[in-house]
C-alpha cells in the first residue's frame, strides 16, 4: 500500500485544508458520499477523472485498515 502522503494531501491552501486525493482538488469524502448514495466506484471515477482507480482503491483499503485496526478502540474512545 502506498504511503498516506502519496494518497491524500492536506494543505490549507487547497480547499481550506480539506483532505483531497494526491495531486487533485477532489475531496476524499466525495468518494465516500458517492458510495453511500449507491453510486459505483466506476461512476465516481467517471465523474472525477483526475482520480485514478488505484488511488480510490488504496484510500478504501486505508479506511478498512483503520476500521479493523486493533487501535480502533483508542480512536473510538478519543472521539467520544
Amino acid at each position: 500500500m502506498k504511503a498516506i502522503k502519496k494518497l491524500i494531501t492536506i494543505d490549507k491552501e487547497t480547499l481550506g485544508g480539506t483532505p483531497v486525493f494526491y495531486k487533485t482538488r477532489v475531496p476524499v469524502e466525495t468518494l465516500f458520499w458517492h458510495l453511500e448514495d449507491g453510486i459505483s466506484l466506476d461512476e465516481f471515477l467517471d465523474d472525477f477523472p483526475s482520480v485514478s482507480k488505484e488511488q480510490a482503491v488504496a484510500v478504501l483499503k486505508l479506511a478498512e485498515k483503520i476500521i479493523v485496526s486493533e487501535n480502533l478502540q483508542k480512536i473510538y474512545e478519543t472521539a467520544a
